[in-house]
């Protein structure tokens, strides 16, 4: 760690070693004192700290990886600014992104040999890849710089994709490019359309992802060049070579995913992460895939005009210099005489189309097509959006996945492409795509009460996902209904998993002992249960009106809506007045009582033996109740219970256990 940086930040985190260093931060292993925790602190670079450029950035990464919770995103766990001292002695605040630390090593030192990996551990980390860019995607979010330096292997082989510095949401991508006229990722991973400048969209991340499973299959990118203009290039007009061309063991159905998945026009690719990643299991797998023949991809192979190549000079040239991997060797020389001999052809080309080299004078230019500008359809329903594309001669179609849009009300239009105000001839294809609603779900539906079937499609409707179903006991919910939701309240992420907990259809009998017959009644009332029948009899446990037993006892699990036979105190002989005796002698009910002896955990057997021992009867029928703590077959407890002072002869009933509650 260099000296220009404190011990510790946020009071808590503890700067170690560095390493890691990258086109606009630095990262360092940390630890988290707090949680007793290795981390990964990323800063950025004091150099550039006081830019508010890339300040912007480096706090949307946070704020980016931060919406993010999935296996496959290395997860950030904090972030701030903290006033560092820099070289020249002054002090800055510097932003700071505390995350996950990753050990193992990038897909970049895998290829650093240029040597292509297994087959099966390639589709292994573009699964994982795709993995992680369905459930960015979902979330609104896209990468926009997928590159083997930005996939990282654990030490298990699990596969996490990171920084998201260049990240952003879905419908602010287009704004980003051409408020900035510059173009972000890495040249040899651009989609076309980032090439050219344009905005952005899911499919621009699996372009960048059909670059790098191309790399890892034959241990060179799908296109090279002297410099980063040059390969931009290259990705705007050039078809691929099939991988199978450079490494013999790539099957056919593999040349189909890569080669579709690196279509020029972005409506011929996969149109999401899911889709993709289905073709390349399949394909891995040996068997058919959907996407078109290698061959099919050569027909659409054109060299671009010198106009549109003119326009995607511009970006390309961004492209270069936002680079943040090694930088390209120089070959000015080369520019300079392809440059001269471009002015060359274009001189002898006028001379030729006047007439001055023997050629035909150039004929009276025709009227071109009207060009049309295209209306602004933001927020407009998809029939109105349709109506003013057509209306001005233009041909409509809806993108085949809408985007999560916070402001646009769902089924509305976000965007057009091309763009609002762009012109374009009559004619032309305008695909507008529609708002899916918010990214974030403010209020879980409440689903109590509903069936399974019900419930799952009230939450899918509000575009959540049904996760695992656990079950529990209640008082009045019909089996198999849901009693809530995990969790039950907002806000949540769209497309979040909401767990469902059911009822069994039971409910638990409570403890009416010493109740009146009325707070019994009510009791079972509320738990879902009735008072079946009811009798009397002497008890010296409880006084007369109250509950002395019941049947089930407490704790007892039965369906719900079933009767509790209860047994209410008729009071107890041995409390009423006794007979004057002589004095000196005991009186004769004194005489003919008995103890109840403790018969608890016995053997039935053994308690039965232990009360006719005692003078005392046992009734035919007990109790069987369920308990964990009893083995099966012994005795829970009496009534009346041990110690009781009975008449000889008194029936005692018996609570067995049946053994654990399973």
């Amino acid at each position: 760690m260099t000296g220009q940086f404190p011990q510790v930040l946020a009071g808590r985190y503890e700067i170690r070693d560095l390493i890691g260093r990258g086109g606009m931060a630095e990262v360092h292993l940390g630890y988290d004192t707090r949680l007793s925790r290795w981390v990964a602190i990323k800063l950025l670079r004091s150099d550039i700290a006081g830019d508010p450029t890339f300040q912007a950035r480096f706090r949307r990464e946070a704020q980016s990886a931060a919406a993010l919770n999935h296996p496959a995103v290395v997860a950030v766990y904090d972030s701030g600014e903290e006033e560092l001292a820099q070289p020249s002695g002054a002090h800055r605040l510097v932003p700071y992104i505390v995350m996950e630390y990753v050990e193992g090593h990038s897909v970049r030192e895998l290829l650093s040999e240029g040597e292509a990996v297994p087959i099966a551990e390639a589709v292994e980390i573009v699964s994982g890849v795709l993995d992680a860019l369905e459930y960015s995607h979902r979330a609104g979010i896209v990468h926009r710089d997928i590159k083997p330096g930005n996939i990282m292997l654990t030490s298990t082989g699990a596969v996490k994709v990171m920084d998201f510095g260049i990240a952003r949401a879905i419908e602010d991508s287009a704004s980003t490019v051409t408020q900035t006229h510059t173009v972000v990722g890495t040249a040899q991973y651009l989609s076309p359309e980032q090439a050219r400048g344009e905005n952005v969209d899911a499919r621009s991340d699996l372009y960048s992802t059909g670059c790098l499973l191309y790399e890892l299959l034959t241990g060179q990118p799908p296109f090279q060049g002297d410099s980063a203009v040059a390969i931009a290039y290259q990705h705007v007009r050039e078809i691929p070579k099939r991988p199978s061309a450079l490494a013999a063991d790539v099957p056919e159905s593999l040349d189909r995913v890569i080669l579709k998945s690196l279509a020029k026009n972005r409506d011929d690719r996969y149109q999401d992460a899911s889709h993709m990643r289905t073709e390349l299991m399949a394909a891995a797998r040996g068997m058919a895939v959907a996407a078109p023949a290698a061959d099919s991809w050569n027909e659409a192979t054109s060299v671009i005009a010198p106009a549109a190549a003119a326009t995607a000079a511009q970006p390309a040239e961004a492209a270069a210099a936002s680079e943040e991997e090694e930088p390209p060797k120089k070959r000015t020389w080369l520019w300079v005489l392809a440059a001269i001999l471009l002015i060359g052809a274009a001189a002898l080309a006028g001379m030729w189309t006047a007439g001055a080299l023997g050629g035909s004078p150039a004929p009276t230019p025709t009227p071109s097509a009207a060009a049309v500008v295209i209306p602004d359809v933001k927020n407009m329903s998809e029939a109105e959006a349709k109506k003013a594309i057509e209306d001005l001669g233009l041909v409509y179609a809806r993108a085949e996945t809408d985007v999560a849009n916070d402001e646009v009300a769902i089924d509305h239009a976000v965007e057009s492409n091309p763009a609002a105000n762009s012109k374009v001839p009559a004619g032309s294809t305008v695909t507008v795509t529609f708002s899916g609603g918010s990214a974030m779900i403010n209020d879980i539906p409440d689903v109590a009460g509903k069936s399974q079937t019900e419930a799952r499609q009230i939450l899918e409707d509000a575009g959540l996902t049904v996760g695992n179903s656990t079950s529990e006991d209640h008082p009045t919910v019909p089996k198999d209904h849901v009693i809530r939701t995990d969790p039950s309240k907002g806000p949540v992420q769209r497309g979040s998993s909401v767990s469902l907990v059911l009822s069994t259809g039971e409910t638990t009998v409570p403890d009416l002992l010493g109740m009146t017959q009325e707070e019994a009644r009510q009791a079972l009332s509320d738990a879902g249960l009735s008072v079946g029948n009811v009798t009397y009899e002497e008890s010296s446990d409880y006084p007369e009106g109250q509950v002395a037993r019941h049947s089930p006892n407490k704790g007892g699990q039965v369906d719900q809506g079933s009767e509790v036979d209860i047994v209410i105190s008729s009071g107890s002989k041995a409390t009423a007045s006794p007979t004057p005796q002589p004095s000196g002698g005991a009186s004769a009910s004194q005489q003919a009582q008995v103890t109840v002896p403790d018969v608890t955990g016995k053997s039935l057997s053994d308690a039965v033996a232990a009360l006719q021992s005692a003078g005392l009867e046992v009734e035919s029928e007990g109790d069987q109740v369920p308990s964990d703590s009893v083995p099966e077959g012994n005795v829970i407890s009496s009534s009346p219970g041990a110690g009781s002072q009975v008449a000889p002869g008194s029936k005692v009933r018996l609570t067995v256990s049946s053994g654990p509650n399973n």
